[in-house]
């Protein structure tokens, strides 16, 4: 995997977010092909049952950020990063067992290969233009679209 990250912009997200009391790192890739977002169902059962979001999982102790990234992104999806393009900025919110979590989103861009998801974590997947009316519709949350958003204009 290559990175246009700079490692002081990986370090200063880490410093930043212990600064901010924050206590668990979650990573989220922005896959973007042929002007469509990979956005992927969480299972019902789970934390946040329902919604649609980028691929993004927890940041292990110790752990490099982009390193998360690429784990994340192949358990998810089956899919494998190549490159991560662009740091498209951050959001906070509160984990399952009430961490303040701060969530970093990343563009990247994958191998072509097979989505394959776990069906204990997610239920379906979707490839969704912001013009779709899947983007309007899907239950996407206010703080991923804004990530989408952004990712659009890069």
């Amino acid at each position: 995997m290559q990175s246009n990250i700079e490692p002081t912009i990986i370090q200063q997200l880490r410093t930043d977010s212990q600064k901010d009391g924050i206590q668990k790192l979650v990573v989220g890739a922005v896959i973007c092909i042929n002007n469509k977002f990979l956005l992927i169902e969480r299972v019902l059962s789970d934390f946040m049952g329902g919604f649609v979001g980028i691929p993004s999982g927890t940041v292990e102790a110790g752990e490099d950020l982009l390193i998360a990234l690429a784990r994340e992104v192949q358990e998810e999806t089956g899919l494998l990063v190549t490159w991560v393009l662009k740091y498209l900025g951050s959001f906070d919110y509160r984990s399952s067992s009430g961490k303040k979590t701060r969530h970093f989103n990343f563009l990247v861009e994958v191998e072509e290969g097979k989505i394959k998801l776990d069906p204990a974590e997610h239920q379906a997947y979707y490839w969704v233009a912001l013009s779709d009316a899947a983007f309007t519709m899907l239950n996407i949350s206010d703080a991923t679209k804004a990530v989408l958003k952004t990712a659009s204009q890069q």
